[in-house]
């Protein structure tokens, strides 16, 4: 297709190709609705002192504290690179705390400090404040996260496969 074509046609794709159109891209769609979503949680969380990674492993150890590194990192998916300055700022802040195993000097357990876990109280309100700004009744959202989930995994094994 000539660029005069593709001008008239507003970019459209021929029958049988894939359109190039910004809004047909799913990654786009990915990218606006996270930075949207980040984006309604800053205001939440600097009322907490957090970031909103910062605020992900705080979730992580709300729920399971104690935890070797390389169990938060599986948990939230994130490389070394960019879990240890996070923990370090939590710890710097005093909400958490970094040990080294003693039967095992190479393990390090990630626990959260009385502080740390008292901070759990005041972002209870933060998940229902996030939930009615997205507008998505109860089954929506369920459905919505699911297939977030599902193309997650989908993704990763695709990756893993061309490894």
């Amino acid at each position: 297709m000539s660029a005069d074509q593709d001008a008239r046609t507003g970019g459209q794709a021929a029958k049988g190709e894939l359109s190039l159109l910004l809004d047909d891209q799913m990654c786009f769609a990915l990218y606006a609705a996270s930075r949207a979503v980040t984006a309604l949680y800053r205001p939440l969380l600097d009322e907490l002192g957090l970031t909103y990674p910062q605020y992900l492993v705080l979730l992580a150890l709300w729920e399971r504290d104690g935890v070797p590194v390389k169990d938060l990192r599986a948990a939230l998916q994130l490389d070394y690179g960019t879990l240890t300055p996070l923990l370090k700022r939590l710890e710097t802040a005093g909400l958490l705390r970094r040990q080294r195993q003693a039967d095992d000097e190479r393990t390090v357990r990630i626990a959260l400090t009385p502080e740390g876990a008292a901070l759990r109280e005041r972002a209870r309100a933060i998940p229902g404040a996030i939930g009615d700004a997205m507008g998505l009744a109860d089954e929506e959202f369920d459905r919505t996260r699911a297939s977030l989930r599902r193309l997650t995994r989908n993704v990763t094994a695709h990756a893993e496969g061309r490894a």
